[in-house]
């Protein structure tokens, strides 16, 4: 079945917009110019990652995404200085070869993709052994009664929102999925819906 009307142009712009925030585009700035080498950013969107990499550090970016409308909405005002290679699949499971990425990006995607478990299990087979995930998201909140809201208003969210959930503990998922999390850190997002607002992000290796 094709995609319908939302899911193919409002659901992009949606999510672009979003995506590219003040609030978001800030902690992107302090976790994407670490990624080096081959990166491959999973749930890479229209490419909000882009505008943060450090071109002298990256040979060329795996854009991983299941959304064809998604990749090719704004493809055009992509910056020329960076390879990027198209993968229209799911992060759980990308095709791409063993022990093939430096680094793996993560931000605002281990929130969305269906199966978190098993695209964490794939970045395991693609990492490099001395590669690094860098990963910046927003989950369930530490304070019971945000954590209550959150969960109360999940199932619409997901509906309007590209199956985004906001009861996922990023780091918890990391570690349960064999990895080490290094130089975490948290905060609520200034201007932003509490529920919507709690921020985790770092680095984690194997």
């Amino acid at each position: 079945m094709g995609l319908g009307f939302y899911d193919r142009f409002i659901l992009p712009r949606l999510i672009g917009c979003a995506c590219g925030a003040k609030p978001i585009a800030k902690q992107r700035a302090k976790i994407v110019p670490q990624a080096r080498g081959v990166v491959i950013d999973m749930g890479f969107g229209s490419g909000s990652n882009l505008a943060f990499l450090d071109a002298s550090r990256v040979s060329k970016v795996i854009a991983v995404e299941p959304s064809k409308a998604m990749l090719d909405w704004q493809r055009d005002q992509r910056r020329s200085d960076i390879i990027v290679e198209e993968v229209v699949a799911g992060a759980e499971a990308t095709g791409l070869p063993d022990a093939c990425a430096d680094t793996i990006l993560f931000t605002y995607a281990l929130c969305t993709i269906p199966d978190a478990p098993a695209a964490l299990a794939e970045a395991h087979r693609l990492l490099k052994p001395d590669g690094q995930i860098l990963f910046c998201e927003h989950g369930r909140a530490p304070d019971i009664k945000t954590a209550r809201t959150q969960t109360f208003i999940e199932p619409v969210w997901k509906a309007i929102a590209g199956g985004c959930h906001l009861t996922r503990n990023t780091q918890g998922m990391l570690e349960a999925g064999g990895f080490v999390c290094e130089e975490v850190q948290t905060m609520y997002l200034p201007g932003t819906p509490r529920f919507a607002g709690y921020n985790v992000w770092g680095r984690a290796h194997a």
